[in-house]
């Protein structure tokens, strides 16, 4: 797993050259403003795993979108004829 870095914008504007760094050998930059998470800077190979990684176990193997829809509508609103 990458080292995780926490930086504010003011931080990353007045050091972007260092952070860079640190991204191109594999960490992840988070950047705050006024305390609260704004962004996320990672590697570029890591952006493909990223989603994967956040997807996993939601789709299965021979999911059925249509299927999938039908379910949550019926869930949400009863029926859905």
């Amino acid at each position: 797993m990458a080292t995780i870095e926490i930086a504010t914008a003011t931080e990353m504007q007045n050091n972007f050259g260092r952070y860079l760094n640190l991204i191109m050998s594999g960490h992840e930059i988070i950047v705050t403003k006024n305390g609260r998470e704004v962004g996320r800077f990672i590697p570029k190979n890591a952006a493909i795993s990223y989603l994967t990684d956040s997807l996993t176990g939601i789709l299965k193997e021979n999911y059925d979108l249509d299927e999938a829809k039908t379910e949550r509508l019926t869930e949400k609103y009863g029926s859905i004829d």
